[in-house]
């Protein structure tokens, strides 16, 4: 919401927290079928997407979600050639995943064309790749395209999605982990954005896991890094492998790396992996 002194705040009623940044003005609203989404520009941080009044990617901290969504776990498999994105309309994360010359294929799936169509505009820089002739953009519902997916058929999932409600609610449900255990090739790994180890580590993180585990993942594995402009400020995103022990990454691979980034490392992935004794014990089996 904006509040009369030029404050965009996002309140986060069940964690009793709040973000907020100064605001010069808005620069555009739209009623999707699925969503309200809207285009800020604020004093600090750049651009700022919002979407039915929650941060959604601003100019300045976007990289942190990104990357972390992205390298990991493309440095956790094997051999990653056709990766998958369900969400992810702002593109950011289609970018780093196209950075790795191993990979020849990418869908990405995201419901809403709206979202893409403004960071075209507004967040050009994580547009970069839509041409890329490995990447294909689709706007469809996404759980629907993963049921009619084939077997086997796909090397890493990435769920780059809203919170859990509306649109995004099925992307945390047992059908659709059951769906991406389906559709992986043995080896395969699929990784979701899993919210606040702060705020959500004993609710929707703990959850994921057991979900995840219950339709047949052997190794799950949480990761967690910096987001200012989420709640908390502390996000994470978790692994699930299809035969594979997604705790192990190529780390070689990842300090040899051919291009650039602002916040992933080898050492940043190692440390990632190190769960904090609270998380540790809320996940526990």
């Amino acid at each position: 919401m904006k509040t009369p002194n030029n404050w965009f705040i996002e309140h986060f009623d069940s964690g009793g927290t709040a973000f907020g940044l100064r605001i010069k003005q808005q620069l555009e609203s739209h009623q999707t079928p699925y969503q309200h989404i809207e285009m800020w520009e604020t004093d600090t941080f750049g651009y700022l997407m919002t979407i039915d009044g929650c941060t959604m990617v601003t100019s300045r901290d976007n990289f942190l979600y990104h990357e972390m969504m992205s390298h990991p776990v493309l440095f956790t498999h094997q051999h990653p050639e056709t990766v998958v994105i369900i969400g992810g309309g702002d593109c950011g994360t289609l970018r780093e995943v196209l950075r790795h010359p191993e990979v020849k294929h990418c869908y990405q799936i995201d419901i809403d064309e709206m979202v893409t169509r403004l960071s075209e505009k507004y967040f050009p820089e994580l547009c970069e790749s839509n041409q890329d002739p490995r990447a294909e953009l689709l706007f469809i519902d996404g759980v629907k395209w993963m049921q009619e997916r084939a077997d086997e058929s796909i090397d890493v999932i990435i769920v780059d999605s809203t919170d859990p409600v509306g649109p995004a609610e099925g992307l945390f449900e047992h059908p659709f982990f059951a769906h991406c255990l389906r559709t992986l090739k043995p080896g395969g790994i699929m990784v979701q954005q899993s919210e606040s180890p702060l705020l959500h580590g004993d609710s929707i993180i703990k959850t994921m896991h057991q979900n995840m585990r219950e339709v047949g993942f052997n190794s799950t594995q949480t990761l967690t890094f910096p987001q200012p402009s989420y709640p908390s400020g502390w996000w994470s995103c978790t692994m699930a492998g299809k035969g594979v022990d997604v705790s192990q990454f190529r780390k070689t691979a990842s300090q040899n790396k051919t291009f650039a980034t602002l916040y992933y490392t080898a050492d940043i992935h190692q440390s990632a992996l190190q769960l904090p004794p609270f998380l540790a014990a809320q996940l526990k089996d």
